[in-house]
């Protein structure tokens, strides 16, 4: 399997988890960090700015994940496409959560 499909699976798992949080906090009209806040990432944005931030990251990872993996015949768990992806999405999730709770004072 070409190490550009899996890398570019990668990235697209790092996308699209990122995309996550800042389309949830944007839709639900609250304020959440963005790279384009002061201080950059720990900042607070407005929810409109999260809801574009949000799109961008889902709108280039999916554009930069192969179709091979949305439309693989094999089970996902036995594929290295998916696997690369599930890996990127876990450790944006893990940075991520871990950033934000120590970022947001209201984290437990």
């Amino acid at each position: 399997m070409p190490l550009l499909l899996i890398i570019s699976s990668f990235l697209a798992g790092l996308l699209i988890c990122n995309a996550v949080p800042h389309l949830a906090a944007g839709l639900r009209g609250e304020a959440f960090p963005t790279p384009f806040a002061k201080p950059g990432g720990v900042g607070l944005s407005a929810p409109l700015v999260n809801v574009v931030w949000g799109w961008i990251n889902l709108f280039l990872g999916l554009a930069i994940m192969p179709r091979l993996v949305l439309f693989s015949p094999v089970m996902p768990l036995f594929n290295t496409l998916w696997l690369s992806f599930a890996l990127g999405f876990l450790l944006a999730g893990v940075y991520l959560a871990r950033h934000f709770g120590r970022v947001r004072p209201s984290a437990p």
